[in-house]
């Protein structure tokens, strides 16, 4: 989905609930929409600043907290870290690749995790609610970085090139 089809999709969401579309709530679905960093609400708050000085964090609180309760945002909670950080692109359960040094998020396309799930339920009994999958380590730059290198971008997999 792209992210403006997202966005509408938001909007069209929202309008159903009868929910106010401000300028600034309209602002925080477009960032939600279009991230892929999955902001924290402090992120989206810093990012929005220049275009509405006078919105309150609250409002961007708000906001969050109805479209998570309305199943339109992921929260992905890191309690040693203290925050939680919110994927408003892919609103489903899906896998994360997490760099440790710079704490940038990324979503891995490597397929469904459906059969996964399901044969974990179907070994145990359990009935599955939800699931998450996080996959820690140092992302190419901070390698680089590391290394004293230049980072430079790999080129894209092509179709049968392996990966996942």
């Amino acid at each position: 989905m792209t992210p403006d089809t997202r966005l509408s999709h938001l909007v069209a969401v929202l309008k159903r609930r009868r929910c106010r579309l401000t300028p600034q709530r309209l602002a925080i679905l477009r960032l939600l929409a279009q991230s892929v960093g999955h902001p924290s609400i402090e992120e989206i708050y810093e990012r929005l600043q220049g275009e509405f000085p006078t919105m309150s964090i609250a409002t961007i609180y708000k906001t969050v907290t109805l479209l998570k309760e309305l199943g339109e945002v992921l929260e992905l909670s890191f309690p040693e870290e203290g925050v939680k950080r919110y994927d408003g692109a892919k609103p489903y359960p899906h896998p994360h690749l997490i760099c440790v040094r710079c704490r940038r998020i990324l979503d891995p396309e490597i397929g469904s995790l459906t059969p996964l799930v399901e044969t974990a339920g179907r070994l145990t009994g359990f009935r599955i609610l939800s699931h998450r999958l996080d996959l820690y380590g140092v992302c190419p730059e901070c390698q680089a970085r590391e290394e004293g290198r230049e980072w430079q971008a790999p080129a894209p997999l092509q179709q049968g090139q392996g990966g996942i």
